[in-house]
Order: structure tokens, then sequence, then C-alpha cells
């Protein structure tokens, strides 16, 4: 494979995940997910229903399973990105390298969405009042989808060799 070969797959690469990350993260993605899969046993996501009169907390391990459901999907829908772009413009991604971008890309997605983890992340790198902010930006939301675009260029590169 020449240089030529792997920058054009690392630039299709990209573009697809990052367009199907989009799709995946806001269009697919269901609103129970949205709301639970960062829930912790220490900080958890209650659900009330005012006709009813009931409640149900979300902990962790609801938390794990809605994060796990959506980047589930979130990967389908870039790996279907993937399929589709490929062999529309006449790539030829391996198959493997296609896994294991598929694999850093869910890996990722799941550190991210479980929230903690980015949010200690900001802590650690100065960044913690800014992923507090929630006005005129959403500062947790502006730092999950750098992180998430950092890594679609790191999968892009995983398929581009």
């Amino acid at each position: 494979m020449t240089a030529t070969d792997r920058a054009a797959n690392f630039a299709t690469g990209y573009a697809l995940l990052h367009a199907a990350a989009a799709i995946g993260d806001m269009w697919v993605q269901t609103d129970t997910c949205a709301r639970i899969k960062g829930a912790t046993d220490t900080n958890p996501v209650i659900d009330r229903d005012e006709k009813a009169g009931t409640q149900t907390v979300h902990g962790t391990r609801e938390g794990q399973l809605a994060c796990l459901h959506h980047c589930a999907t979130y990967t389908a829908t870039q790996a279907a990105a993937l399929l589709v772009g490929s062999r529309v413009l006449g790539l030829r991604l391996k198959p493997g390298r296609v896994a294991a971008a598929l694999a850093v890309s869910f890996a990722t997605h799941y550190v991210a969405d479980r929230r903690l983890p980015l949010a200690r992340l900001a802590k650690a790198t100065g960044k913690g009042a800014f992923y507090e902010r929630l006005t005129p930006i959403c500062g947790s939301f502006e730092l999950d989808q750098a992180w998430h675009h950092g890594w679609e260029a790191a999968a892009a590169l995983v398929l581009a060799r």
C-alpha cells in the first residue's frame, strides 16, 4: 500500500467515522441511554413518574448497561458508514484494521460516556471549571466531543495501515 493509499484511507476513514459518530451520538442514541449512561451508585439518576407517584433510582449497573447499549449502537453506526463508504469509494479496508478501529472507538467512547473518567481527566488537566460550565456553552459536552473527535482520528490512523 502506498503512502497515497494510506492517506486516502485515513481521510476517508476519519470523515466516515466522524459523520457516523454524530449520527450515532445524537440520532441513534435513545433518551434512556442518554439519561442513564453516566449513573453510579454514588451519583444515581432518578426517574420520577409524577402521575403514578413513583420513582426509579438508576445506579452503577444500570448506567453501565445503558452505556454499553449506547456504545454498541454508536459503533454499529460507524461500522455501517465504513462499510457503505468504502464500497461506494472502492476502498479496500482491511477487515482486521476495521475491527481494531471500531474497538478503539467503542472503548474510548464508553470511557468518556460513563462521565466520571472524563470529569476526572478534566480536573487533572486544569479543565475542571470548564467541564462544569453550563453557559454560554456546556463545557462537559464540548470536552466530550473533543475527546471523541481525537479518538476518531486515532481510529482512522488504525484504518489507514
